[in-house]
């Protein structure tokens, strides 16, 4: 593991006269919005993107009580972030320590309690208000705090600072555009970065970042994501899925974002055109999306099937709306080929590592900015395509539907790609070691001594 050269660690206490007064405005804008914040909540739970049992966990008020022993706070924005650091997580738990993860998403608390194992707790992360945070971090204790990919949180990490919590970020990445936000915070940002133990980058690019905005200690370990598990699938599901679709050709758009819906499903209407028995399956990035989705099929003459309704696939629907949480193992196991969402919009992409895993050839459009080391490897090993719009996605997706050998190419150059770029677990979890809570000795007599 490769560390990027700085000026000598400091201490994270804060110290320096710019440094309290920008730590200081920041916690007094916090105590100014704490009114707002009920109303902010209540209302992202009106439109789906809170749980109202839950709504206390947002305010840093427990819903578990903390368990004995070392804890480790791991946080993570979403899904991507938390299926990314899960063998992590199970690492640490190997080594007898408590976890209690947190994320920022209805769909990542999802992900969460259908993964999570043994004595892993999950909480919805507190708003970053002073009261809030202080709260939280009072009730939890925890030993070491570990923060997933781009979530700095000023306030929750001046408070594991006056706690004397060791913060480590992992699997670190900062993207052009986040850097220049934050070389325009002065004083705040440079402060936050003091308050960070060790960051271990994604890439040289992300560690030199991280060190140009001030931040001590800075190792490039790599991609978490190349070592995590590949998105599983029933098997029961997957045989009856099969059996339904009798051989028919499947063509999958995953992880969909407005403004791709009607491009991708073009592009499908084109494939069928030459194969009328074209299963097409659309999933939206956000499930809530599928009744606009479905819309979006019935005013183009076609008739949807939707996986929240209990619909299987027939000849008589030749689109499918996969508008469910966890299941795109399945998905990618059913398709022939895959556009990747996120890429024909200026989103900057998703993960295309997953249906590299998983066999199946894939297609993306040109922005790729939030991937863009993996998507430039696959590009060099002519293992994905790139897109530019309706009539494009159609032609390279007909060229790899009527060439089983081309598919198979693709395939086995994404395999040997992806497994040229695995180790950053186990260079993540070595570097992390240092600062693991120390469980108590134990005596004779079962007692901690």
């Amino acid at each position: 593991m490769r560390e990027i050269d700085g000026p000598p660690m400091r201490e994270i206490d804060g110290r320096g006269f710019w440094d309290r007064v920008a730590f200081a405005a920041w916690r007094s804008a916090g105590r100014l919005v704490e009114p707002a914040a009920a109303l902010l909540l209540r209302e992202r739970e009106r439109r789906g993107k809170e749980e109202g049992e839950r709504l206390a966990e947002r305010r840093g008020i427990p819903g578990r009580k903390r368990p004995a022993g070392p804890l480790v706070w791991v946080h993570a924005a979403s899904v991507g972030e938390t299926n990314a650091v899960l063998a992590l997580i199970s690492a640490m738990q190997e080594e007898g320590l408590g976890i209690l993860l947190t994320t920022g998403t209805v769909t990542s608390a999802k992900i969460a309690r259908a993964r999570l194992k043994g004595n892993a707790i999950h909480q919805y992360v507190p708003l970053d208000v002073p009261r809030y945070c202080a709260r939280f971090v009072r009730h939890w204790r925890p030993g070491l705090a570990i923060f997933v990919e781009s979530e700095l949180w000023p306030v929750a990490m001046d408070e594991l600072s006056r706690h004397g919590v060791p913060l480590v970020v992992v699997n670190g990445r900062m993207s052009p555009r986040s850097f220049r936000r934050w070389r325009q915070s002065g004083p705040l940002g440079r402060s936050i970065m003091r308050r960070i133990s060790l960051c271990l980058a994604q890439t040289g690019d992300d560690a030199a970042r991280f060190k140009a905005l001030g931040m001590d200690k800075v190792m490039v370990s790599g991609n978490l994501k190349f070592d995590a598990p590949e998105p599983s699938a029933p098997a029961a599901e997957l045989a009856a899925f099969r059996e339904t679709i009798e051989g028919r050709p499947v063509f999958l758009g995953a992880s969909l974002h407005p403004g791709e819906d009607e491009q991708v499903l073009a592009a499908a209407e084109k494939l069928r055109a030459v194969r009328p028995d074209l299963l097409t399956i659309l999933a939206p990035r956000h499930p809530e999306r599928a009744p606009a989705l479905a819309d979006l099929c019935r005013n183009a003459g076609l008739t949807p099937a939707l996986r929240s309704a209990g619909d299987m696939p027939d000849m008589t629907k030749p689109v499918f709306i996969a508008d469910t949480i966890g299941e795109m193992g399945l998905w990618y196991r059913l398709a022939d080929v895959t556009f990747l969402g996120g890429t024909l919009i200026p989103h900057g992409g998703q993960n295309p590592i997953e249906p590299a895993k998983l066999a199946v050839p894939v297609l993306h459009g040109p922005h790729t900015a939030n991937f863009a080391e993996i998507f430039a490897a696959l590009r060099a090993a002519d293992a994905v395509g790139e897109v530019n719009g309706a009539d494009d996605l159609a032609a390279q997706a007909e060229a790899l539907f009527a060439n089983p050998e081309h598919r198979r190419q693709r395939v086995d150059a994404a395999t040997h790609c992806i497994q040229s770029l695995t180790g950053a677990l186990q260079r993540s979890f070595d570097a992390l070691r240092p600062y693991l809570p120390v469980k108590p000795a134990v005596t004779r007599t079962g007692e901690a001594g």
